[in-house]
């Protein structure tokens, strides 16, 4: 996959999510990047859109954030189903990806005429470290 040409904007979020310990909300971001002319949550938002378009970038549903891919370079968004590991002690996140899944909800989807668009698993527990 070749990187596509980020906008300015696009750059900052994606730096400061790439930088970022872990998952960040909007509204973080948008108080991190003040300085650099952010003002408007919009201007965040429309950065990470694009960001997730690209894959760049994923959504964390349960928890209202965002994470910068662990591995861009290889594609992840389109070889199948993105799984993610949240801690809800430190809210460390841990992307993984597991081609047995992915064949199990393939054959179910078959089973079922349903064609899906995307998969995402999101798993709230406790860490390691946290254990």
């Amino acid at each position: 996959m070749t990187t596509p040409q980020l906008t300015r904007n696009q750059s900052l979020v994606f730096d400061t999510l790439m930088k970022s310990e872990g998952p960040m909300s909007a509204y973080t971001i948008l108080d991190r990047l003040r300085d650099h002319g952010f003002r408007a949550p919009l201007q965040v938002y429309r950065a990470l859109e694009k960001l997730v378009e690209f894959g760049l970038v994923h959504r964390l549903e349960s928890i209202n954030a965002f994470v910068a891919c662990s591995h861009p370079a290889q594609d992840c968004c389109r070889h199948g189903t993105v799984a993610f590991a949240i801690c809800n002690s430190c809210g460390g996140v841990t992307e993984f990806h597991d081609h047995s899944i992915d064949h199990r909800l393939s054959d179910w989807a078959k089973a079922q005429q349903f064609k899906a668009e995307k998969t995402t698993i999101e798993i709230r527990g406790l860490c390691r470290q946290c254990n």
